[in-house]
């Protein structure tokens, strides 16, 4: 079989998406031109010196507390970013890094406990990094979507409140709707993998010369861990998130327009 490699000629290549990307901006008017580059040129930059780094703690003399210690900053980094791209919601990063703390925690101790795949360096960091990245697009939904709803719903969350209703009752159903909005991604892609599309590990691990079968369990695995990480880190994010407006005696302070 022949090996598979790509080089900095594959890479440069590649580019020409982004450029056709690019043009297409430019003759809509999209004004994403700048947003492109930028991202580009990011991704390249932090997925070589990732590439790197792995090299380094992958090997077989490194101790994979180095692993731990990656999957530790991924956290902060993560938190930061989702507070970066919600900034309405106050102590985001705090609600994030605590629901990665839990979600995370579980999702690599049923891995790693039940010896569904074994503990190495090799497989903690890309799998911690999956299930954080794809949780941090649920997170920044979910808080997203928990500031307007709230906003939206401010006369019936202020009305329940009026009647007596507990500050977590009053928006327990703007909770729920909004877990439930941010989760509808996530759960389409566990719905729809093989057969409208090929994930990324599944594809990785069949380019590597795996068995397509082996592959594909390994990919629902990660899928699952990925589900049930992100449920959990959304609830936190929601329902930590949602009594920041509203104070302790029990009046709304709704986000600012």
């Amino acid at each position: 079989m022949q090996e598979v490699t790509v080089g900095w000629w594959g890479l440069v290549a590649s580019l020409t998406m982004v450029f056709i990307t690019v043009g297409i901006s430019l003759f809509l008017r999209l004004r994403l031109e700048r947003d492109l580059t930028v991202a580009s040129g990011r991704s390249i930059g932090q997925l070589v010196i990732a590439g790197w780094a792995l090299t380094l703690i992958l090997k077989d003399e490194t101790s994979i507390i180095w692993a731990w210690i990656w999957v530790a900053a991924m956290i902060p980094f993560a938190a930061i970013s989702a507070s970066r791209r919600e900034q309405r919601l106050p102590g985001l990063v705090w609600t994030t890094a605590s629901g990665y703390l839990l979600g995370l925690g579980i999702s690599l101790s049923v891995l790693f406990t039940l010896q569904i795949l074994p503990l190495e360096s090799r497989v903690l960091v890309p799998i911690a990094g999956m299930i954080v990245g794809n949780s941090l697009r649920v997170v920044v939904v979910a808080a997203t979507r928990l500031v307007d709803a709230i906003r939206d719903s401010q006369l019936e969350i202020e009305a329940m409140l009026s009647l007596g209703f507990t500050r977590h009752k009053a928006v327990k159903r703007t909770v729920s709707e909004t877990l439930k909005l941010s989760l509808i991604p996530q759960i389409e892609t566990t719905r729809t993998v093989g057969i409208i599309f090929l994930p990324g590990i599944l594809t990785g691990l069949i380019l590597a010369g795996v068995d397509p079968l082996e592959a594909a369990l390994i990919q629902a695995v990660i899928l699952f861990l990925i589900l049930g990480s992100a449920a959990i880190t959304g609830l936190i994010v929601v329902l930590f998130g949602a009594q920041k407006f509203l104070t302790t005696d029990h009046r709304l302070e709704p986000p600012e327009l």
